[in-house]
């Protein structure tokens, strides 16, 4: 099953007061293993100052004055997620009301893929325990060194991608039969590797041989009778 993982940065909380999105990630998943495609824009916020959110993802105005108008990224945004289930953190609230904003405002459809929001899964999972990205990173032991440096969201992606996994039950996407695989995505220095299994081979020995045939004449009228 395709699932898109999904974050954004933008110039403040409220989308109501005129806020505007200035970063936007998308991270795919195939059965719960990301397959190295991902997407990932900044957005010039059409006049709109960034002011104290810089300080969360060191993205200055100066910064986003020559990126793309949300309107010229609407079409290959959609193309990206086209209608599979966006996976969002606290994304109810804030995430999908600020996308459906900007989608109205070039007067497109609003988002109508199903979302699955990874606070409603970890407050169900834990409760009365935090469940904010950071909190989470550290209970399943993921490294938040990246986050410490920005706040971006593709950088949010790729640790909400490792905390939806383990709110879905943990590594058992990563068993694997065979050898090793990798996912790489090498722009957006991804990688991700299932685990390598070795092979593990039980001989009997002699004397466990013997007492499986003494065993076997001791039954009697067996079933497998029927087929000599």
């Amino acid at each position: 099953m395709r699932e898109i993982v999904l974050d954004i940065e933008t110039t403040g909380l409220q989308y109501k007061d005129g806020d505007r999105i200035i970063d936007i990630a998308c991270l795919e998943l195939s059965n719960l293993i990301p397959t190295g495609r991902t997407y990932q824009t900044y957005v010039n916020p059409e006049g709109r100052k960034v002011g104290k959110s810089v300080e969360i993802h060191n993205l200055t105005d100066e910064f986003l004055q020559d990126k793309k108008l949300f309107k010229k990224v609407i079409s290959e945004f959609l193309k990206f997620i086209k209608n599979a289930p966006l996976i969002v953190h606290n994304g109810l609230i804030f995430d999908i009301p600020f996308l459906n904003n900007e989608l109205k405002l070039h007067k497109f459809n609003i988002i109508k893929n199903p979302i699955i929001d990874t606070v409603l899964l970890a407050r169900k999972k834990f409760p009365n325990s935090p469940v904010n990205l950071d909190a989470l990173c550290r209970r399943f032991d993921i490294d938040l060194f990246t986050r410490k440096k920005k706040h971006g969201a593709s950088i949010d992606t790729k640790l909400l991608a490792r905390v939806y996994l383990e709110l879905k039950g943990g590594q058992q996407p990563d068993l694997n039969l065979k050898k090793s695989i990798s996912y790489e995505n090498k722009d957006q220095n991804i990688n991700y590797n299932k685990k390598e299994w070795e092979e593990r081979i039980y001989s009997l020995s002699i004397e466990e041989i013997d007492k499986h045939k003494k065993y076997i004449k001791k039954i009697k009228n067996p079933l497998w009778n029927i087929y000599n």
